[in-house]
């Protein structure tokens, strides 16, 4: 069964042929000019993945507004920002509001259809068996790397797909600080700086909605980030 894809986007050029590439590589494709449409349509059923303009005919923001609707909807749907709008402050409100990507439209074909690819490789991984083998087990943090999944003191934390592979790249060799630029590189996201802070406090703010004493992540001023195994062992022996 082919994946639904849903485009928002006002430039009818641009809907348009990003539409026919998608169905050319098997998606089945729900093309929006505007966000009231397509709030109106995908709230009623969700698409597999939605890739979303930030500017949407009369509304400058629009796209932001419909990403956050749609996050309330799901917590998991793909969401990719896809805009000529290559700023700091935009990428960082994107990804601030839930999205999975923010690419800018002078993006290779090639390289957009492989992020498409990786998110839909997580929606299979999600629904496939797992088994303890899956696991890599850091004090009381969890990751499934099969199922791109992550506990932490056995509760579900609900991370992105960037911020999933964040999280990987810091707890595999805990106490190791870890660049911004190896991050990236880890997460396959090219982004600033800027832009992984905010990734970092993001995933903060996530841990610690479940645990308020969560400080496993440190800043190294000048260098990156690291994460400080917590002491699971020594509550385990009380």
């Amino acid at each position: 069964m082919s994946r639904s894809i849903a485009i928002v986007e006002d430039d009818i050029s641009i809907r348009k042929n990003y539409t026919e590439l998608l169905e050319k590589q098997g998606y089945k494709v729900q093309a929006y000019s505007n966000r009231k449409q397509a709030q109106q349509a995908l709230t009623e059923k969700l698409p597999d993945l939605a890739i979303i303009d930030i500017g949407l005919e009369d509304e400058i923001d629009g796209g932001f507004t419909l990403c956050q609707a749609l996050r309330q909807l799901s917590s998991s749907l793909p969401i990719i920002f896809l805009t000529a709008r290559d700023n700091d402050f935009d990428t960082v409100s994107g990804l601030r509001m839930g999205a999975d990507d923010y690419l800018t439209k002078d993006i290779s074909l090639p390289h957009m259809l492989a992020r498409i690819a990786a998110l839909f490789r997580r929606i299979e991984a999600i629904h496939k068996p797992t088994s303890n083998e899956d696991n890599i087990i850091c004090g009381s943090l969890t990751l499934c790397l099969e199922r791109m999944l992550v506990h932490w003191q056995q509760q579900l934390i609900e991370l992105t797909v960037t911020e999933f592979w964040l999280v990987h790249s810091l707890i595999r060799v805990p106490g190791h600080v870890k660049s911004r630029q190896q991050l990236m590189e880890d997460a396959k996201v090219f982004v600033d700086d800027s832009t992984i802070t905010s990734h970092i406090k993001r995933i903060r703010k996530k841990f610690i909605l479940l645990d308020n004493n969560f400080d496993c992540i440190d800043a190294v001023y000048g260098m990156g980030y690291r994460w400080k195994e917590d002491n699971l062992s020594e509550h385990q022996a009380d």
